[in-house]
């Protein structure tokens, strides 16, 4: 088991158990053989009392976990009564200093002094050395003991606290790739959310004229209607790209990214539907515009025109792009206001989200109503 204030213990298997009460077992073998003759022979209670010691010895090694310090400090108790117990005495001053605690430390030595000096006086050893050279024995077998402990303790710590920085890394590394991925994904449906509006809005503007025109002939309303079917199929397949994109865990987009260079052509293509616009741009070195800024650019046209032909179909759109590499691109998009019937209804996400693109590139984003037309500016760094 491993206690909560150390959670670096690492748990123990039944195999670890074994080979740890058979080292002691034959530490407590080597210990008693010195003394087995005499205790048979002069002391026969005291033999069968250092079997019975060594049992209770054993069995109390067992929760030096759960109870370290209680366990340790009886075990050290009952040092002067055992001598097949002195494994597992070792076993749990051991296990005590692994927690490197100074002032049990402190304590289970000096207990440790005591018991192996009380061992010396009831047991009936045969030993011949002055008293100072097994003094000096004892301090250092329980200075090598507690050290041991340390040292395993320090270890063990050292390795939990290396497999937790590398777990934390690995759950950071993940958080920051979910979340990246999230973005990714964002990113792509807030730009299928222009293409799709851009695409619903021709074809309300189409199935509007066929509602309003009565001097069509025949073959004009089936290419009117050819339009609005090309449209609506194209709208299904932008449609089929953003659920891919948002049920896929890459959350990557098929498709290649319109840039500052697609504007003329997709101003021709509205042109070409039978909306009136007017497309004036000065931008001095357009080829070396940052794709960020273009792309930028192209999502601010579109969502101008989507909104102008869904809340002015018959006005003349102006649209103007200028700017350089020093004071940056500045579009703006004017069209005259109550001009020409709509029955396409607006979510009002639109200028949201190009005010969102427009502050990610470090731009301003300005729209309102002035001189009986709407306005929609956007500054854009060239740095963006």
């Amino acid at each position: 088991m491993t206690r909560p204030d150390a959670p670096w213990q690492p748990p123990l298997r039944w195999w670890s158990h074994l080979w740890r009460y058979l080292l002691c077992m034959a530490l407590g073998l080597i210990t008693w053989v010195p003394v087995i003759e005499a205790q048979a022979e002069e002391l026969p209670g005291l033999f069968w009392l250092d079997i019975a010691v060594g049992i209770v010895a054993g069995v109390l090694v067992w929760f030096r976990r759960r109870w370290p310090l209680p366990v340790a400090v009886t075990l050290c108790l009952l040092a002067p009564f055992t001598s097949i117990g002195a494994g597992f005495i070792a076993l749990g001053t051991i296990s005590l200093a692994t927690r490197r605690h100074w002032w049990e430390l402190a304590t289970i030595a000096v207990l440790n002094l005591v018991g192996t000096a009380g061992y010396y006086a009831v047991q009936p050893t045969q030993e011949t050395d002055p008293a100072w050279l097994l003094a000096l024995f004892t301090v250092l077998m329980v200075a090598v003991s507690l050290a041991f402990g340390m040292f395993i303790g320090s270890r063990r710590e050292l390795v939990w606290t290396l497999h937790e920085r590398a777990r934390t890394a690995e759950d950071e590394r993940d958080r920051r790739v979910a979340q990246a991925r999230s973005g990714e994904r964002t990113r792509i449906a807030r730009e299928m959310h222009d293409v799709l509006a851009h695409r619903i809005s021709q074809i309300s503007m189409h199935a509007g004229a066929l509602t309003y025109r009565e001097d069509l002939s025949a073959e004009q309303m089936r290419s009117s209607a050819a339009v609005i079917q090309q449209k609506a199929h194209e709208a299904l397949t932008d449609l089929r790209e953003v659920l891919g994109v948002l049920r896929d865990d890459t959350g990557s987009a098929t498709g290649p990214q319109p840039t500052f260079a697609d504007v003329p052509a997709l101003i021709e293509a509205v042109r070409a539907a039978g909306a009136s616009i007017r497309y004036d741009a000065d931008v001095a070195d357009a080829d070396r515009m940052p794709e960020q800024v273009g792309r930028t650019v192209f999502r601010v046209v579109q969502e101008g025109i989507t909104n102008a032909t869904k809340h002015a179909p018959g006005a003349t759109l102006r649209i103007s792009v200028a700017g350089d590499e020093e004071d940056g691109v500045t579009v703006l998009l004017r069209n005259p206001i109550g001009f020409g019937p709509t029955r396409t209804p607006g979510s009002g996400l639109g200028l949201v989200g190009l005010a969102e693109r427009t502050e990610l590139r470090g731009g301003r984003l300005e729209h309102g109503v002035r001189a009986d037309e709407f306005e929609l500016r956007v500054w854009l760094p060239w740095s963006a």
